[in-house]
């Protein structure tokens, strides 16, 4: 019997991850795990002042994925059923770095081995990314107020560090398939054909992933 199929979808703020890793689940009957978000007591306050709040932020979503990993784990993964996920925890790293002033990111590493060994890894990973003007205007129509106050730049410098992430993640994992789908091409919200050209893309992988 292969893997159990996990899939992590991932990219830059506002390229439609949950979007995507809703329509996935309901495609092919994946159980549906979103990551924390609004219940972020620090992220208003982080996008008016990332520097001053950003430890507390991160360490915020870190902790709360790292229990959903456990789950995910013990309810789905050892039962046999199939997950798939808007966020793959490596995610935690790209931020931090981004963010976090040198001795508090040294810190940050630390708690995140410790809290990711022995964890369950996806075995196919979504990379999605798009343009700059692509990104702002998807964060201007799902209206979140906290992320309407986003620095521009920030969000620039944020995509540029998830491409040098995934290329680095990709030479150190070849046995992990990254499909890559570039937003700017495809609107797999308001394009049909664009969704089902994922689907059959995912199928694809899946087949090798559970044999």
């Amino acid at each position: 019997m292969g893997m159990v199929p996990f899939i992590a979808i991932e990219g830059p703020i506002g390229v439609g991850k949950t979007s995507l890793a809703k329509a996935i689940s309901e495609h092919f009957h994946y159980h549906l795990v979103k990551e924390i978000v609004d219940e972020n007591p620090f992220l208003g306050k982080f996008y008016e002042n990332i520097e001053e709040w950003s430890f507390q932020t991160e360490m915020f979503f870190l902790c709360h994925r790292y229990k959903q990993l456990e789950e995910i784990d013990r309810d789905f993964l050892q039962r046999q059923q199939p997950v798939v996920t808007d966020y793959h925890i490596m995610k935690n790293l790209i931020f931090a770095k981004r963010t976090l002033k040198i001795h508090h990111y040294k810190k940050y590493t630390k708690i995140y081995d410790i809290l990711t060994d022995g964890l369950p890894q996806p075995n196919m990973i979504i990379y999605l990314h798009a343009s700059l003007e692509t990104l702002l205007t998807r964060i201007q129509q799902r209206g979140r107020d906290f992320e309407k106050r986003m620095d521009p730049v920030y969000l620039q410098q944020l995509s540029a560090d998830y491409e040098e992430a995934f290329s680095l993640f990709e030479q150190a994992n070849p046995h992990i398939p990254v499909l890559r789908f570039n937003g700017d091409l495809l609107d797999f919200v308001q394009r049909e054909e664009d969704l089902h050209y994922i689907f059959e893309r995912v199928k694809t992988v899946v087949k090798g992933v559970s044999q």
